[in-house]
């Protein structure tokens, strides 16, 4: 399939899990990829993929919370692949914890990378969208940015700024034919949950009424189509990927 041939499509996060599995679908589908994550290195198996089903891919390092970090990466993007039709802002961290023990520093980090991150990203790349009056935002949300979560104030607040984020930006952009929509997925199966005990797992399936966890593959798929020429009428849209959790 190649619905996204002669496309470059960029990645934050991309080293990895579910930002890799995004990079790769996309790929499969015809479109180039910028992988972008903290350290080139961390990139080289998403590029290595990328390429080994044809497709041209770059690595790019990137601290997605420092302005300068952002404006270099972007700068280099638009040397080398020269354009950007496809953001995908997946790059994002967690430092759970009640909100009474929860220090600053914990509470800055994850604002910074998965709220500031995105904005930082996407305003290096504005200029670049709106003159070419075409081109695809896609912002790795949560659902619990839409319904909260013990332990994940933190969390929970960049989640639901990057969904008012989406829609303000779907309106910014609209006349210009760029498209902004985000993905907030449920419980993904993850380094992360392979951690959990048994008892964890089956406390986390009861609350889904598909009874089982997503993927990676799940969140991908749902950024595809996002991605498509197919969706230019659907704009700042949230789609949740989690099995039913959230109706």
């Amino acid at each position: 399939m190649n619905e996204l041939a002669n496309q470059i499509a960029v990645v934050t996060g991309a080293g990895r899990g579910i930002g890799q599995a995004i990079a790769l679908k996309l790929a499969a589908s015809g479109a180039d990829i910028v992988a972008v994550d903290l350290k080139t290195e961390f990139c080289a198996e998403t590029v290595q993929k990328a390429q080994a089903v044809g497709r041209k891919a770059w690595a790019v390092g990137a601290n997605v919370a420092e302005a300068a970090s952002t404006d270099a990466a972007v700068e280099q993007i638009l040397k080398d692949p020269g354009r950007v039709d496809i953001l995908v802002n997946n790059a994002g961290i967690t430092r759970d914890g009640l909100l009474m023990r929860m220090s600053e520093a914990d509470w800055d980090a994850v604002l910074d990378i998965n709220l500031k991150g995105a904005f930082l990203f996407t305003k290096a790349l504005t200029r670049a969208f709106l003159k070419q009056r075409s081109g695809r935002i896609i912002n790795i949300a949560s659902v619990i940015g839409l319904m909260g979560n013990a332990g994940q104030c933190n969390y929970a607040a960049s989640k639901a700024g990057l969904i008012g984020f989406t829609k303000s930006c779907a309106k910014e952009f609209a006349s210009r034919g760029v498209t902004v929509n985000a993905i907030a997925p449920g419980f993904i199966q993850t380094a992360m949950t392979d951690k959990l005990t048994q008892e964890q797992k089956d406390a986390i399936t009861r609350q889904i009424p598909l009874a089982t966890l997503g993927t990676a593959d799940d969140v991908a798929n749902a950024v595809w189509f996002f991605a498509l020429p197919a969706s230019r009428y659907i704009t700042g849209q949230v789609l949740p990927v989690d099995g039913g959790m959230v109706m």
